[in-house]
């Protein structure tokens, strides 16, 4: 896949609308059923958003896009990645898979959807905050707009955006 949340039906860059522009639509391809990947990069890019995945090699044990079905070969240094983003303030991770790669690299305990945890960066006395975000997959049960009410708190604490009546 030649960038993160390719896929149509997944909600991922409609939160990103919704948090940064208030408009789930913002970063859809104009008369098209796609993500405009230019404009999502640009915008990252400007934010200073960074996205990884905490496995560099996966095997997949199904024909399916599922979490499930993943078997992880290796995993990402996450630990070498935050030594070298040394502004980052916070590591958002939007499945299960990836918490429990990220909190068992840490030696820390997961949050609990939509809540987070602070922990030391190993010998720095930086302090960065691991939340746990819903799924951005349609095959999570909640509505786009309230995922959405989740990560405008991590973007409100890494902006100093405001959180807005109609977004909470």
């Amino acid at each position: 896949m030649p960038f993160y949340y390719p896929n149509f039906t997944n909600d991922m860059w409609r939160i990103f609308g919704i948090c940064f522009f208030g408009n789930k639509h913002h970063f859809i391809a104009a008369g098209e059923k796609k993500f405009c990947q230019e404009r999502i990069m640009k915008f990252l890019t400007q934010q200073g958003i960074a996205m990884y995945d905490t496995a560099v090699k996966v095997r997949r044990t199904k024909n399916t896009a599922s979490d499930k079905d993943l078997e992880i070969v290796e995993a990402t240094d996450v630990e070498a990645m935050l030594r070298q983003l040394e502004q980052c303030v916070a590591v958002v991770t939007a499945g299960l898979l990836a918490t429990d790669l990220f909190c068992s690299h840490f030696g820390i305990q997961g949050p609990k959807v939509g809540n987070y945890v602070e922990f030391a960066l190993p010998s720095t006395r930086r302090s960065i905050r691991l939340y746990r975000m819903p799924s951005s997959s349609r095959a999570y049960p909640m509505p786009t707009e309230q995922k959405a009410m989740f990560y405008r708190e991590v973007f409100a604490y890494c902006f100093q955006l405001p959180l807005a009546a109609d977004n909470r």
